[in-house]
């Protein structure tokens, strides 16, 4: 076999490969023998047809056949030979496969990158500390209150924080327009979900009451034919709901899992969820300013190959969180993904050199503690530990976490850490989304729509 390797850019390849026509002459021989051997052909008894008959009816679709095995074979066996480590599949062209010839082909592919990892400590990181106080707790009481609350019926003018069920009409110069009219509507007065001045207007509504909402629409409003026109709401009001809260007793406490200690024992229940909640999320900070900074240091070209196959599994998320099932993951635009589907295939490239060169692994007692926290969160920890530990598919995926934590660790120790001191509620939100992420979410949520 005849080897010739040209390189046409920083990871793409071009090698052409040559085998011989007595190789690929020998193994057509050899399969036609064998259908001979086995062929029903009218006329002839079972493997008495003549190898002239045979030849004849199949010898080119064998001979096709053996020249797309002996491609890929040999192509496998020139990448050893050349000591190359693709990524994805090649692409072969033919350029000799005429009967008696040399068979001769073109192999085009990419190389996983050469990645070298830049100067750790110019590395600057910030990692919030915090603490969580009586009054934090009492507001996340609140919220899960509110969150148990249940509606019921009010004969009460509509409020701050009340739920109508309406029928609206919507006009502009006396003419209904699309997308403005609605029945049995359940708008919450302070949700902000319908145009301004909409809810404000339905305060001191009571059920069976009309009004007309004289308004205007924003001019940033989505739909370009509404920007800053003035419009007309008749409203008419079925039902005014009030929400109550429920009672922080016994019954309460148990649904949240804890069944015995009262309040004090909920109390404590509730601040180590918040502070699992609150470190799970400063490591994520972190995390992202590791990566975007690692991205950084590194500048490499990315297999295409790869791109594609993270855009594909991008474009399957987005589908299942914003279709609803509904969606197709074709119905999306591969395009919207690919800046960071780029990102996320360099991410993964460098905490792979990262890992390689300095030795880094997983350990089991690093898994197992991996999923022991996540199992916390749980009313039966123990059956998700054992489960996670006796499946072989969802332990692998934990420790490929883990590695990852391992790899921020290292890297977050050779870098400048500034340390700063947060409330529980700044420690618990995200790192501000760069623009463009934050975009190809908002369009990937319009294009499910």
């Amino acid at each position: 076999m005849q080897v010739s390797l040209e390189s046409t850019s920083s990871i793409e390849r071009r090698m052409t490969i040559g085998v011989p026509a007595t190789q690929v002459n020998s193994e057509v021989e050899k399969r036609l023998q064998k259908t001979a051997r086995t062929v029903r052909m009218n006329g002839f008894r079972p493997g008495k047809v003549p190898m002239s008959v045979v030849k004849k009816r199949y010898g080119e679709g064998v001979r096709q056949e053996v020249i797309g095995e002996m491609m890929r074979d040999a192509y496998v066996e020139a990448l050893q030979k050349e000591d190359l480590n693709p990524a994805g599949y090649p692409k072969f062209e033919p350029k000799k496969i005429e009967d008696g010839e040399d068979l001769e082909f073109i192999a085009t592919f990419e190389i996983y990158p050469e990645v070298a990892i830049g100067d750790l400590s110019s590395i600057s990181v910030e990692k919030e500390d915090f603490e969580i106080v009586d009054a934090d707790v009492d507001t996340m009481i609140d919220k899960l209150r509110q969150q148990s609350s249940v509606w019921k019926d009010s004969e009460d003018a509509a409020a701050d924080g009340d739920r109508l069920t309406i029928d609206f009409k919507g006009m502009i110069d006396g003419e209904a327009f699309e997308g403005g009219s609605a029945e049995n509507a359940q708008i919450v007065i302070g949700s902000k979900r319908m145009i301004p001045g909409f809810e404000d207007g339905l305060v001191g509504l009571k059920a069976g009451d009309e009004k007309t909402l004289d308004l205007t629409f924003p001019e940033d409003y989505h739909a370009e034919n509404l920007k800053g026109k003035p419009a007309q709401f008749e409203v008419k009001v079925s039902k005014v709901e009030r929400s109550e809260l429920p009672e922080i007793n016994d019954e309460f406490f148990a649904q949240y899992g804890v069944q015995e200690g009262g309040e004090e024992a909920f109390k404590v229940e509730i601040r180590k969820n918040m502070e699992r909640e609150a470190k799970f999320a400063i490591a994520n900070k972190v995390k992202q300013q590791v990566v975007d900074q690692l991205l950084g240091l590194s500048e490499f070209d990315v297999p295409s190959a790869l791109v594609d196959s993270e855009v594909n599994r991008m474009r399957e998320d987005a589908a299942q969180r914003f279709g609803g099932g509904q969606m197709k993951a074709s119905q999306l635009p591969a395009e919207l993904f690919k800046d960071q589907a780029v990102k996320r295939v360099k991410t993964g490239l460098i905490f792979a050199q990262v890992v390689k060169d300095n030795g880094l692994e997983a350990s089991e007692e690093q898994i197992e503690a991996k999923i022991r926290e996540l199992a916390s969160s749980y009313q039966e920890p123990e059956q998700v530990v054992s489960w996670y530990m006796s499946n072989p598919e969802q332990k692998a995926q934990m420790q490929s976490v883990v590695l990852e934590d391992v790899v921020v660790d290292f890297v977050a120790d050779k870098a400048k850490i500034e340390t700063k001191s947060v409330s529980y509620e700044d420690a618990v939100k995200p790192r501000t989304a760069p623009a463009a992420e934050a975009d190809q979410a908002e369009e990937a949520e319009q294009s499910a729509e």
